[in-house]
């Protein structure tokens, strides 16, 4: 797939980009999103994002809504994209907001195109595999009402990710399965994830959406009607007052879970939203001693460690199972399965003021 106008000519792409810097701290930061780190490799996140889809959609055909604080830095990441093609939210709404100025952008260029959903910090590997599933899902959606989402077959029971349980097979598109969606689940305590899994009803909810843009305004004028009635009568002069009057909604809650012709195509393609430093260790391949080096590292009787270390040796001895974080200001030390916690690291120190440090 090389050219983007004759794969699917109606296919748009938004890519959501406005993370708050805390899951993979201290790398991570608010001024230095998730988004803007180069993990699997020398690219950053968002750019593989814009790179995966390129062989779909031409650069005039994806867009990016983020913050104003990460706007100039993103336009800069990206010099392919037209500066237009970068959404502002004056301030952020959650999901909810950022899809609808995307689908009325839009919508404004072509009433009845098909629009895919993405994120800009999930971990991708095997790009075809993602292109062929967002493809196969796309071209469900553009035959009439469904909102089509990609679902990820779990691998063990996460309590850190959502599910989505599929009811029957409506179909086949190219060579996938596709199914209805019977709900949407938040994230579960453990022997509910459990459950899901032993089940094989259940896939994790990817947060990847695809739809008819005249179907999803359809959908936010009858179920987010204080998102779509505002929104659908700003313009570029007056969104900056008109924005912030927006309610806080996410779009799996405000309108996923409450939509009545939901449908589902399985992942052909490993995936991982990269929750925290051990989801990283999970998805990176592993040197000697299972260990994911990223840096400059050196150690002895060390095991299934994630070292990463931007500006200084970091030696170990005799540790197993860590995650070692270095950076100029900061040294996060902790155990692997414990890496979830870095959240309440990030909340104490907006409690104590140390803001630098964020």
């Amino acid at each position: 797939m090389s050219q983007a106008a004759g794969v699917l000519p109606e296919l748009f792409v938004t890519i959501l980009a406005g993370g708050s810097g805390t899951r993979l701290w201290p790398l991570s930061r608010k001024d230095r999103p998730k988004q803007f780190l180069s993990l699997l490799s020398e690219r950053s996140l968002i750019q593989e994002t814009v790179d995966r889809v390129r062989p779909l959609v031409a650069p005039e055909r994806t867009l990016v809504v983020t913050e104003r604080s990460q706007a100039s830095a993103l336009r800069a990441q990206l010099p392919e994209l037209p500066p237009e093609n970068v959404l502002v939210e004056p301030v952020q709404r959650g999901t909810a907001g950022a899809i609808a100025l995307a689908a009325f952008h839009i919508h404004r260029q072509q009433p009845h195109a098909v629009m895919a959903s993405l994120h800009s910090d999930h971990l991708i590997p095997d790009a075809e595999g993602f292109r062929r599933t967002l493809l196969a899902a796309a071209r469900v959606a553009q035959q009439g009402e469904r909102l089509m989402t990609i679902g990820v077959e779990p691998t063990f029971p996460s309590t850190q990710l959502g599910y989505i349980q599929r009811a029957d097979q409506i179909g086949v598109q190219d060579d996938f399965p596709v199914y209805a969606v019977q709900r949407f689940v938040e994230k579960p305590h453990l022997e509910q994830a459990q459950a899901y899994l032993a089940s094989g009803q259940y896939v994790w909810n990817s947060g990847l959406f695809i739809w008819r843009v005249d179907t999803i305004l359809a959908c936010f004028e009858r179920l987010l009607p204080d998102i779509y009635r505002p929104l659908s009568r700003a313009d570029p002069s007056t969104l900056e007052a008109i924005y912030p009057t927006l309610p806080q909604a996410t779009i799996d809650v405000g309108i996923m879970e409450r939509a009545s012709s939901v449908g589902m195509v399985p992942a052909r393609f490993a995936w991982s939203d990269i929750g925290s430093w051990a989801e990283l260790w999970d998805a990176l391949p592993k040197a000697g001693g299972d260990n994911v080096v990223r840096g400059q590292h050196l150690g002895v009787d060390t095991q299934r460690s994630l070292v990463h270390a931007t500006s200084r040796l970091v030696a170990t001895v005799g540790v197993e199972d860590l995650v070692i974080v270095e950076t100029p200001d900061v040294v996060l030390v902790c155990p692997r399965h414990r890496a979830q916690e870095v959240r309440k690291l990030v909340e104490l120190l907006q409690a104590r003021g140390l803001g630098q440090h964020l």
